[in-house]
């Protein structure tokens, strides 16, 4: 195998290399000062279409001013040259000299037109209350998934089982395009797991997240802003890939404006061809002495389809309605074979359990944006929005057991659960610039209902179920929330100031349709604060300084009681008694872009009464419990570290880090936990541009065992290879993602203990993937779609992926 993947690489190496049939126009000169005659580095050189002034490509100058770039020798170029503090200058490109000697710039108070602002544009950029990762101008966005390149974002990590972390915390919220999406509501991996990068034009790392955003997210927020084309007439995109283990997917991107109407979006579509994992654990108890241990083997296949679009209107100049829908569908078919084995005093007892499960998930956003607009200050604006979100996860499991040894009555089972959430947002937002100062006030209310409707049924006799009443129930969770917000921003020559209060009352209702079940009846009021400045040291490097306290309210996925046996020694069950949790944060960042990009930054965050998954052993019937409670007192000191520095010209490498230092404390079932320990992840990107339509990638990853209240879950390395071809004047790209190459099955352990029990689990993952893909850009587009600048972000409440 290894030998086999070694040829195909080298083939496709070899024929990438040698689809380069002509020789290029090699463009080149240096820049310096006018006055000065100094050289100028790090000075913009943007490559132009001469006919239609499109931009094709831009450089920076090297140390010594110098700069060079290629280009198809077909058609007549000009070069934009720009740089802070001097004007603009274009330079027409003579073929048959391109050669364009020393080109000198004049000193000017003016700002950079659009263009240089544009071309300029880092792979990192350090804002006053966020950090962002240019997708776009990463050369793997076309060969890599949203997941895979989140593992580049500084601050984000991935794990071995496609979980996000964001600072080493699972408590955060995910939005797209600022406003939270069916897309991501349940489980997000899944979706970008599915979706190419190339759909993305950035990521946004909200660290200190202004008074505007809900204070949902203890960690802070994650947002994905998909790439848009505002331009007139139409384009759009076809990515088709094929991934071995996972599946064949295809994702459509198209935009189009004509006159006062604009729209763009997206669809696409994954299946996930059936593949099968083995897990296990062994679970060695004291009192009363006993051992289990169990084998399973699982198939899974499943399917996902997703989507979103914006249609706009632009009524006048002042007036425009945006309207906006997004789903998403999931589903998956599984089969469960678990053997089984308990050692106690009574002796040997073991059965065999085949669960054949089936899910579905499927969330829908529908929301409307109508933004005025004043005549005195275009910047000044007042939008009105709402948006309905419904959604809705199934999970049914049959459950037959067989080989049955000393295990007295074990009875076949079924298990169904319809769970969900059904959300109405109203939202009024008004912003008013100034010279030095800007405003942001707004109000909201977030009405939500949720539900849960399970059930079990026991074979008692014969081929008949029996609905268990102890086991079944309806739970009918209504929170709403209602906020006001008032933030200001000032901006001076070398210092930018934000801050704001949002102030929070939240009144939840719960109710059971039996009487077995709890009420539930709450109101409170938060006040919530953010700060964050900014002081710019030189022109290439700033300091950033932030405090903010979040709030995590706890969704449907960990409020849901419905019990999941389909390991009936290891339940699964929500809580619907969970507290709403309150964060502090401070952060401290550096950043520096005379070359490439650097950003060192330290963040200290503590909490009382976090939310803590924790695990209980019932010696009654030998079954363990996971659940979730609000029991921790949460400490966390953590440094990041992100570099993207080009080595040479072809040769670049990106470096995320993070080192945290976690104490967590907290008293569960009598027993009162300390844990403490390091924690942390080192991604390093390296890619060689071999010809300008030409690029490769080499990627490798560690994520340490995470501390938890009870344990630590497992740690995990892993690499991989990239290569992409532009193709057709760069109208299409084919790429290859290797993945693992040499490693089938990465085998991962994670382990939990109290005073009387200590479990250990494994969980062998498919590791090794090899993925194909090709791009297809077709359209033209010359004007902008105009957008609304504000809208509704429901950011408030925490899912069970986080």
């Amino acid at each position: 195998m290894k030998k086999t993947l070694l040829i195909l690489t080298c083939l496709f190496v070899s024929y990438l290399s040698n689809a380069q049939t002509s020789k290029p126009l090699t463009i080149k000169g240096t820049v310096a000062d006018s006055v000065k005659k100094e050289l100028l580095s790090y000075v913009t050189i943007t490559l132009q279409d001469a006919a239609t002034s499109q931009q094709i490509k831009s450089v920076l100058t090297k140390e010594d001013g110098s700069f060079q770039l290629s280009a198809p020798k077909d058609k007549a170029y000009a070069i934009v040259v720009a740089f802070v503090g001097y004007r603009n200058k274009t330079v027409k490109v003579d073929n048959e000299n391109p050669d364009l000697g020393k080109i000198l710039l004049s000193a000017t108070t003016k700002q950079l037109s659009e263009v240089s602002v544009t071309a300029a544009k880092p792979i990192i950029k350090q804002e006053v209350d966020r950090i962002s990762y240019d997708v776009q101008t990463d050369p793997e966005n076309k060969v890599m998934t949203v997941l895979d390149m989140l593992r580049k974002v500084p601050m984000i990590s991935v794990d071995a089982t496609d979980n996000i972390k964001l600072k080493g915390s699972g408590d955060y919220k995910i939005l797209i395009n600022g406003k939270e999406s069916a897309l991501i509501a349940k489980n997000p991996s899944d979706v970008f797991k599915a979706m190419p990068a190339s759909n993305i034009q950035k990521i946004e790392v909200i660290t200190t997240p202004p008074a505007k955003y809900d204070a949902e997210g203890l960690a802070g927020i994650i947002n994905i802003i998909t790439k848009k084309n505002a331009d007139n007439g139409y384009n759009g995109s076809l990515n088709l890939r094929y991934s071995d283990p996972w599946g064949p997917g295809s994702n459509l991107n198209l935009t189009f404006k004509q006159g006062k109407i604009g729209f763009n979006g997206y669809v696409g579509y994954n299946h996930q061809k059936n593949n099968t994992t083995t897990s296990g654990n062994t679970n060695n108890v004291l009192i009363p002495a006993l051992s289990q241990s169990q084998d399973a083997s699982r198939s899974r296949n499943g399917d996902n389809l997703y989507g979103s679009g914006e249609l706009s209107y632009e009524i006048d100049t002042l007036n425009l309605i945006t309207a906006a829908f997004s789903q998403y569908h999931g589903s998956n078919n599984n089969i469960n074979d678990l053997s089984a084995s308990e050692v106690n005093s009574t002796g040997t007892q073991s059965y065999r359990l085949i669960n054949t499960g089936k899910g579905t998930y499927t969330g829908y956003d529908m929301g409307l944006n109508y933004q005025i607009g004043f005549k005195r200050n275009k910047d000044q604006l007042l939008t009105l929005s709402y948006k309905y979100s419904p959604s809705s996860n199934t999970q049914n499991n049959d459950a037959l057991y067989s080989q049955k040894i000393n295990t007295g009555s074990l009875n076949n089972f079924r298990q169904n659960n319809k769970s969900g959430s059904k959300d109405q947002t109203i939202q009024v937002d008004y912003v008013q610039p100034f010279k030095v100062w800007s405003i942001e006030a707004g109000a909201k209310a977030i009405l939500r209902n949720s539900y849960s409707d399970f059930e079990n049924l026991q074979q008692l006799t014969g081929a008949d179920y029996t609905i268990d009443t102890k086991q079944s129930n309806n739970l009918d969770y209504q929170q709403d929330v209602y906020s006001i917000y008032n933030s200001y921003q000032a901006k001076f020559t070398n210092w930018v100031f934000k801050g704001g209060l949002r102030i929070e009352h939240t009144s939840i209702n719960a109710n059971f349709a039996s009487a077995t079940g709890n009420t539930l009846d709450q109101r409170y009021d938060n006040l919530v604060p953010s700060f964050s400045m900014q002081r710019t040291l030189t022109k290439n490097s700033n300091l950033t300084m932030g405090y903010s306290q979040r709030i995590n309210r706890p969704g449907i996925w960990r409020l849901n009681p419905f019990a999941d046996k389909s390991n009936p020694k290891f339940i699964n069950v929500g809580n619907p008694d969970l507290q709403p949790v309150k964060n502090n944060n401070i952060e401290l960042s550096y950043s520096n872009f005379a070359k490439g990009s650097i950003t060192l930054s330290t963040n200290f965050a503590f909490a009382n009464n976090t939310v803590q998954n924790v695990f209980n052993f019932n010696p009654a019937d030998s079954v363990t419990t996971s659940t979730y409670q609000n029991i921790g007192k949460n400490r966390r000191w953590g440094f990041d570290l992100n570099a993207n520095y080009p080595l040479t010209k072809k040769l670049n490498v990106n470096i995320n880090a993070e080192l945290v230092h976690v104490w967590l404390s907290g008293t569960y079932g009598g027993e009162f936990y300390d844990a403490s320990g390091n924690q942390g992840h080192i991604f390093t990107s390296t890619s060689y541009a071999f010809f300008d339509t030409f690029k490769m990638g080499f990627n490798v990853d560690y994520d340490s065992r995470y501390v938890m209240l009870q344990g630590v879950d497992n740690d995990w390395f892993g690499y991989s290879l990239s290569a992409n071809k532009d193709l057709f004047n760069k109208k299409a790209t084919i790429s290859v993602y290797i993945n693992n190459p040499f490693e089938k099955i990465k085998h991962l352990d994670y382990f939990t203990s109290s005073n009387n029990f200590v479990q250990s689990n494994y969980n062998d993952v498919l590791s090794r993937q090899i993925s194909v893909s090709f791009q297809y850009k077709f359209g033209k587009l010359n004007s902008e779609v105009k957008k609304n600048k504000r809208g509704i972000n429901n950011d408030d409440v925490s899912g069970n992926s986080h």
